[in-house]
């Protein structure tokens, strides 16, 4: 049976520092904040930013929010993110962010089950993070 689930809406991760992560965000991804912080005894709890059609709730540990897993890490996420140029184009944007590819260029396969390529970097709290992309590879 398939269910009527067409994508991933959001997805919540807990940081160490949201300012600090946001600017990196910003910095290496493109991010941007759609709006204002939920906030907390007048500190930031949760950020919302938005990267293409992905948007991540960034939580800042210990925020005292009640909605969420069992047990919120720092470091604990692991997100492929769909880049939509080359492998190549991915590297070069990392390397001009200084940020070290963790593994990779590898062969993978996507979503889409089609042949993929991709990139693993970590981000500031250890993050998993990937770029994947089926650009200008071999379909089969």
């Amino acid at each position: 049976m398939t269910l009527p689930m067409r994508q991933i809406d959001h997805v919540a991760m807990t940081v160490a520092d949201v300012a600090k992560s946001v600017a990196w965000y910003k910095d290496v991804m493109g991010a941007t904040v759609p709006r204002d912080p939920y906030v907390i005894d007048g500190k930031v709890a949760v950020q919302p930013i938005v990267m293409g059609g992905v948007m991540l709730n960034l939580h800042q540990k210990g925020n005292g929010v009640w909605l969420v897993a069992k047990e919120p890490t720092v470091g604990s996420v692991d997100i492929c993110f769909r880049w939509d140029g080359t492998i190549e184009e991915a590297q070069a944007h990392l390397a001009s962010k200084n940020v070290p590819i963790f593994a990779g260029p590898m062969p993978t396969i996507g979503s889409d089950q089609k042949p993929s390529i991709s990139v693993y970097f970590l981000d500031l709290d250890g993050n998993l993070l990937e770029f994947l992309t089926s650009v200008n590879v071999p379909q089969g």
